[in-house]
């Protein structure tokens, strides 16, 4: 079940959304595969160091921060990837790399990858590694209120 404090704000805010079951599963791409959903519309999350304050990415399964692209358009001084000891406890609520894209539900800027503003749907982790939640990209936007920039590239694996 996703965790209460997302269902509730989710809830509240009166937001059409369905809950996703898939099997265990832990990257975003075997996620996508396990749920069945198309690794453009899974939007990863990624907790980024900018300027030493947490903030998160998010962007589709299957594309990467470019890190570089990313500090230069933020215009700090340094961003870089944090490390699982420098978030876990901030997502109680959430099992260590299952947290949803909502920065604004754990006090944290939110930068969203442009590509994604081309889906109509989006899914993502529901605080766990079994269930998605899947949205309006729309709706999301307007709940999150993210910064959307040109930061990330299409990962070929």
């Amino acid at each position: 079940m996703p965790a209460r404090i997302l269902k509730e704000y989710l809830d509240r805010n009166n937001i059409k959304y369905a809950t996703i079951k898939h099997s265990l599963a832990f990257t975003a791409q075997e996620i996508a595969a396990s749920a069945h959903v198309n690794g453009n519309e899974l939007a990863k999350t990624v907790l980024v160091k900018i300027d030493g304050k947490m903030a998160m990415c998010v962007l589709p399964a299957s594309y990467r921060v470019n890190f570089d692209q990313l500090k230069e358009i933020v215009g700090a001084e340094s961003v870089r990837l944090a490390n699982e000891m420098e978030f876990k406890d901030k997502f109680p609520d959430c099992e260590v790399g299952a947290m949803p894209p909502f920065g604004n539900l754990y006090g944290m800027d939110v930068y969203v990858a442009d590509v994604l503003s081309k889906d109509e749907m989006i899914a993502f982790n529901a605080c766990n590694h079994t269930e998605l939640i899947q949205m309006s990209y729309k709706d999301y936007v307007n709940l999150v209120k993210p910064k959307i920039l040109q930061y990330a590239y299409h990962s070929k694996l």
